[in-house]
């Protein structure tokens, strides 16, 4: 126990010392970019006054020197103070937070699909080597990682909401519709479907080749062959012996996984509509609202660093052979 208190305190720094990190480089980075939020809104005719933008640049603090705006933008992130959105008319903490819950909706479901229907297939593959259901799978993987997520989208929209009609087109819920209980959540599943899968089948594609490849390095260790010689059957010797041990692998691309996901969650909420992080973020990019981008970016940090501990601390669970140091 004392070594692994060690071990989270360590984590810990880590954690802080990289976040701190993250953020003065994505706090150089945007302030680096031409135009802010003032700027925005001096094109706006509700905001041509000159008064008016000198003094919200002043109440933004964008007439300080950078790194003296560096240095309040650090002592308000410890206090958990993340800024206002002028934009938004709320506090970018508040704005997050009730986008929070879609994106994690769409993720989680995203996660969960392509680690299991890749965990699945690429055992198929494996215990079929050569066959024509391994080449079908194969050729099937190949395709979803060549196929830009964008592309995906869009095909899926075109297939099922517009010629087939059998999914709606946009958003979380139908507008207007005031669903409750069980309705609701069909609802929120019939328009998850599509963001859900686009956002999911390239990483399908990946843990069924590695998951296929780590079969295939683990049913030719001598255990494998000891099992079988004792008469133990196929089935037993891959969900009891070989899965466990080929999972390894896909533990780690699973925590790498949801680090990119933000990313695919900016393409994949501005096309289908959902009222997620990504699409939020989006919108902040356009409207120059650095104080929330700034805030998101932070977020979505802090939530990948996370995950990362989670992963390391289930690889050391799946494998005994791994010690806290």
């Amino acid at each position: 126990m004392p070594g692994f208190v060690k071990y989270l305190a360590r984590r810990f720094v880590q954690i802080v010392a990289t976040l701190v990190v993250i953020v003065i480089i994505n706090f150089a980075l945007l302030h680096s970019t031409p135009g802010d939020l003032v700027d925005v809104l001096a094109s706006e005719s509700q905001a041509s006054d000159p008064q008016y933008l000198i003094r919200l640049r002043h109440e933004l603090g964008l007439d300080l020197p950078i790194l003296e705006q560096l240095g309040h933008y650090i002592l308000k992130l410890l206090s958990l103070d993340l800024g206002y959105s002028y934009r938004n008319n709320t506090s970018v903490l508040d704005l997050i937070l009730s986008r929070l819950p879609a994106t994690l909706l769409l993720m989680v479901t995203a996660v969960l699909f392509a680690f299991g229907l890749g965990t699945v297939l690429g055992a198929v593959a494996a215990r079929r080597l050569n066959s024509f259901t391994d080449a079908l799978i194969s050729v099937t993987s190949m395709l979803f990682y060549a196929t830009p997520t964008f592309l995906v989208g869009l095909l899926m929209i075109l297939l099922f909401s517009v010629t087939l009609r059998w999914l709606p087109l946009a958003g979380m819920v139908t507008a207007g519709a005031g669903f409750s209980g069980w309705a609701h959540v069909q609802d929120v599943l019939a328009h998850l479907a599509m963001p859900a899968a686009a956002l999911s089948l390239f990483y399908v594609a990946v843990y069924t080749r590695l998951m296929r490849a780590s079969m295939l390095e683990i049913l030719g260790l001598d255990y494998i062959r000891t099992a079988r010689a004792k008469g133990l059957s196929w089935r037993r010797i891959l969900y009891r012996h070989a899965v466990r041990n080929a999972m390894l692998p896909m533990v780690t691309m699973c925590g790498l996984q949801v680090s990119s996901l933000f990313g695919g969650a900016i393409v994949v909420e501005t096309i289908f509509g959902w009222p997620g992080m990504g699409l939020l973020a989006f919108n902040a990019v356009f409207q120059r609202d650095f104080v929330l981008l700034l805030g998101i970016l932070f977020f979505s940090s802090l939530v990948v660093l996370l995950v990362s501990l989670v992963v390391d601390l289930l690889y050391m669970r799946l494998d005994p052979r791994i010690r806290i140091a």
